[in-house]
């Protein structure tokens, strides 16, 4: 029996706006429909245009809470977060973006929800007893399985981010939890691991050492360290994807440090051609890298991104640092050479599309 779905996607960042291009697809090549998408923003983003290009169904934006960073504009600060979201103007946007998605599901009538870890959409099933079955797919709802140990002890800001987990996880029947591993299913959390959802085109093409290093970075306060570094060593090539509106899609800063607006089919050429990988360890990245086996430093920038960071060196993936200190990676390199990770994630990765049928459709 063919299916109507709609996707809702937390529109911070990539990493959950492309598994949702990569489930679209899947479900359409097996005779499904995406019938709509519903998509939760700060007003402060931009969704890049390759969404719209790619996923083939109507997109409705709306309000979402949103990370607020630090006066450095590097990490997050939970307290100016917690602040940010509960200002009286903001509880009154949240309010207005849960009715529109009472009226978007009403009108489309999908079979199925899909929710890429936005939190409002549950919210809003609970509050308007909306009694449409969703399924729950992120790599955060690892976080609460029983045998994940990465977001263990660490402190209230651990305890929150777990929180966080569990309350995006109302509303859904079941949890589909991506993972640079197997593991075994939580029965108690409704959690079941998959892999992680990445795109045909991030899988196609050879992989080679073009020998330039890229850097993926959501957190603009990061640039003035690699412009520093780069001027320092003019003869190490930089390729960067950030979302600055304020300079040009292609700028140059000194002789080796080149500055792209995102631009996805560009990232993934690069990620094919570079020699290493340096981000703030988003999961979807990280795993595109280690599926072309790119040795990566880690820079984590907020809590979430330090467990995903443990779990990928964890995973042989690469190192961490506290900043984008490329000499430490260059001396990895040095040692560790170029290529790294193994076969057994690359089969992992590629049974995503058998394994996410089975579950979404049956």
């Amino acid at each position: 029996m063919n299916m109507r779905y709609l996707f809702s996607i937390q529109g911070e960042g990539r990493g959950h706006l492309t598994q949702a291009l990569s489930l679209a697809a899947m479900l359409r090549r097996h005779g499904h429909q995406v019938v709509g998408v519903l998509v939760g923003r700060s007003s402060v983003r931009r969704l890049p245009d390759f969404f719209f290009e790619r996923i083939g169904a109507p997109v409705t934006e709306f309000e979402a809470p949103r990370f607020a960073f630090d006066h450095a504009n590097r990490s997050v600060s939970m307290l100016r977060t917690l602040l940010l979201n509960a200002a009286p103007a903001r509880l009154a946007a949240y309010d207005r973006s849960m009715r529109l998605i009472r009226d978007r599901i009403a009108e489309l009538k999908p079979d199925h929800i899909v929710n890429f870890y936005e939190l409002l959409t549950g919210l809003a099933l609970r509050r308007f007893a909306i009694r449409v079955p969703m399924t729950g797919v992120a790599h955060q709802f690892l976080l609460n399985h029983a045998n994940y140990p990465y977001g263990r002890g660490r402190g209230v800001e651990g305890w929150l981010l777990r929180l966080h987990a569990r309350m995006t996880a109302w509303g859904c029947d079941r949890l589909l939890a991506l993972s640079f591993r197997p593991m075994e299913e939580d029965c108690r959390h409704r959690i079941r691991v998959v892999p992680p959802l990445l795109r045909r085109e991030a899988l196609t093409g050879d992989s080679s050492d073009g020998g330039f290093i890229l850097g993926y970075m959501v957190n603009n306060g990061f640039a003035d360290e690699l412009c520093r570094w780069s001027d320092c060593h003019p003869d190490q090539r930089l390729h960067v994807f950030w979302d600055r509106r304020d300079r040009p899609e292609t700028w140059q800063s000194g002789a080796g440090l080149t500055f792209h607006r995102l631009d996805d089919r560009l990232f993934l050429e690069c990620m094919r051609r570079c020699r290493a990988y340096v981000t703030t360890a988003g999961f979807e990245s990280v795993c595109e890298a280690m599926y072309h086996r790119k040795p990566m430093l880690l820079v984590p920038a907020h809590i979430e991104q330090r467990i995903n960071a443990a779990d990928a060196v964890a995973s042989g993936a690469g190192i961490e640092a506290s900043g984008f200190d490329l000499d430490r990676l260059v001396d990895y390199l040095a040692r560790r050479g170029a290529a790294t990770g193994d076969d057994r994630f690359r089969a992992w990765v590629d049974s995503a599309e058998e394994r996410f049928i089975e579950l979404l459709t049956h």
